[in-house]
């Protein structure tokens, strides 16, 4: 059955120095004859003990499929329903010798129809076509054709792969793009310098940094609008790339602000030209608005190592000598010396008074219900991290948790979650809540210690926890840095009693394989393909997709991000029965969870936003903000 009318350019423009996806075909005409995988047919008319051998002899064999005297396919033979009705005593001799045809047309074995679909077909209507039929064929696999005479089989796992590798490639431009000019942006910015000083420290040369800004940008946008500024941004942009070497990285670090890596520098002056083209360009006239506005920018420079190995540090250097040009009028360039005024990064001054906050117990822990989606009946909550900063208030993870990784702080304020985690469980015991799960979120380096299992054993008998009430969400990175010592450790963690999920599944490896291979209990469908789900068709595929690989390995599965009813009601329908999201309650104080708990169990048809609050005032620190960031 092949789809008419095919719709799937739904995804944005990824750049051509983008290659995250290998196989150019996959990502610009993805067709289906790419999952096919050749599997010898059996012929309808051979005896069924000839499928019995072949399911003995392949465990990888998912199912056969079966074909008619012109090759066409009438059947697809699945190995859980086949190997079970020959399981059974006797029936070999009684069947064995008999053709697939008596085997289909028996009333015990119960055959689905299979899928077939001609091998130009587009990946995202053959999604459709397998949500639309029965998800079960997301297991028993899809029949390929070429004008109607078989041609292979195609893994519905497969399918899942392919289109979270494209999800990916969307999600991974939009994290390393900058949307507005289409050039890297800091993240993907500060990967290619560390890239560029390894490879400079292996050939004895230097990277140049060119730290940039728009003069007077403030004014244009303020007099000109909005929409006029980013025109500007765009064609400042435009005109750094021009100017640049090919194998420079031209980057949007911020509002104004954009640099030029170069890589391969081995004489300082090498940079000048560079620097003095991007000057010049900008005082050509920019057309906007029907009228010609020019713009300058102000340009300072660092080397890497000469003025600092520290690559922080040495933007730091590059971005004070650019101020320098700018206090004396701009439109010029100027290079870092010893004797250009520096001031301390705010990173710094974070990552200190972080330091102190972990001593000092500043941090405190708020909880984001999780529900079940028919019932809104609460099944646990996620923890999350605040800092009751004493000057600043309550900070969100955003705030300083990237500092915290990078400046290795994330392991011991990893540890204080936990522990505080434990503590809290305890205390709402001690109050006679009910027993309630608490999901906490591990870091990637928090899972590389080896002490990690002991450190959990500890806490459980310290606060005499129920182990099952515990659960680890870890990211699929940390399942994969590792990988030698990974599946001893999740068994050390399970043999505790305590469950292991999968956090932002599908936005990561997207490896199948160790999920048969590691003792996982629940996957947590990314935000990402929950919003707006009901006008996404891909998110909507994605979603499906993971629920029927979740129920097919025996997995929880639980979707976070939930902001609308329209969502709530699409997972709902494709059988994803627990989420935790906005729409149902927002993070909340340890003590609010215990006055709104009551609440929620006995007016558990209403969404927890519709319930009336706490007795009590809220505390100050209870407080939600607009974006959660878990730790």
């Amino acid at each position: 059955m092949t789809p008419v009318n095919a719709n799937s350019n739904d995804s944005v423009q990824i750049p051509r120095e983008f290659n995250f996806i290998a196989d150019e075909r996959l990502r610009d005409a993805p067709m289906v004859w790419h999952l096919a995988r050749f599997v010898e047919p059996v012929r309808i008319d051979e005896r069924c003990q000839v499928i019995l051998d072949r399911f003995h002899r392949d465990d990888a064999l998912y199912a056969l499929p079966v074909i008619d005297a012109n090759k066409k396919p009438v059947a697809l033979v699945e190995r859980r329903r086949f190997v079970e009705f020959f399981s059974k005593l006797y029936t070999t001799e009684v069947f064995g010798n008999r053709n697939i045809t008596y085997l289909l047309g028996h009333k015990r074995y119960e055959s689905i129809a299979p899928i077939v679909v001609e091998d130009s077909c587009s990946i995202e209507d053959v999604a459709q076509i397998v949500i639309s039929a029965d998800l079960e064929h997301m297991i028993t696999g899809i029949v390929v054709c070429n004008q109607g005479s078989y041609l292979g089989i195609a893994n519905g796992r497969d399918l899942l792969n392919i289109m979270s590798q494209r999800k990916q490639a969307e999600l991974y431009y939009l994290a390393h793009y900058d949307s507005l000019t289409g050039i890297p942006n800091r993240t993907l910015f500060r990967d290619r310098f560390e890239h560029a000083c390894r490879d400079a420290d292996r050939k004895g040369s230097m990277v140049g940094l060119l730290f940039i800004d728009v003069d007077r940008f403030k004014q244009i946008n303020d007099s000109l609008g909005h929409n006029a500024g980013d025109a500007v941004l765009r064609e400042v942009a435009a005109r750094i790339s021009a100017s640049a070497r090919r194998a420079d990285t031209v980057a949007r670090i911020s509002g104004d602000e954009f640099v030029v890596l170069m890589h391969g520098v081995t004489n300082p002056a090498d940079m000048n030209p560079v620097a003095l083209r991007i000057v010049n360009s900008m005082r050509e006239p920019m057309e906007l608005a029907l009228q010609g506005l020019v713009t300058t920018v102000s340009i300072g420079s660092a080397i890497y190592p000469r003025d600092d190995a520290d690559i922080s540090a040495l933007l730091g250097k590059a971005d004070a000598a650019m101020y320098e040009v700018k206090m004396s009028g701009g439109d010029a360039y100027r290079s870092y010396s010893s004797r250009t005024t520096m001031y301390n990064p705010e990173s710094k001054i974070i990552e200190s008074e972080l330091r102190q906050a972990i001593e000092r117990d500043e941090l405190v822990l708020h909880f984001q219900p999780q529900v079940d989606l028919a019932s809104r009946k609460i099944i646990g909550v996620e923890a999350l991290v605040r800092w009751l900063h004493p000057v600043r208030g309550l900070l969100p993870p955003a705030q300083f948790i990237s500092i915290a990784e990078e400046s290795r702080l994330i392991v011991p304020l990893g540890e204080w979650v936990l522990r505080q985690a434990f503590r809290q469980l305890k205390s709402w015991r001690e109050q006679g809540m009910s027993p309630l799960l608490v999901a906490i979120n591990i870091s990637p380096q928090q899972f590389r210690k080896r002490n990690l299992p002991e450190f959990l054993k500890t806490l459980l008998a310290e606060y005499d926890i129920d182990p099952a009430l515990v659960e680890l969400e870890l990211t699929e990175s940390a399942l994969m840095q590792q990988f030698s010592g990974v599946q001893e450790m999740l068994q050390e963690i399970k043999a505790l009693g305590v469950s292991i999920a999968i956090d932002d599944f599908g936005t990561g490896f997207s490896s199948l394989s160790y999920l048969r291979r590691f003792p996982i209990d629940r996957l947590k469908i990314d935000r990402t393909f929950v919003h707006d789900i009901e006008l996404t068709p891909v998110n909507e595929s994605i979603c499906r997709a993971i629920v029927a690989l979740a129920n097919s390995l025996s997995l929880d599965v639980i979707a976070e991000g939930i902001e609308k009813a329209s969502e709530n009601s699409v997972l709902e329908q494709m059988g994803c029965r627990k989420g935790q999201g906005y729409l149902f309650a927002r993070p909340l104080a340890a003590d609010d969870i215990a006055g709104w708990l009551p609440r929620a169990e006995t007016k558990c048809a209403e969404p927890w936003n519709s319930l009336p609050p706490p007795d009590r005032r809220p505390a100050a620190n209870s407080l939600p903000w607009p974006s959660e960031i878990p730790i």
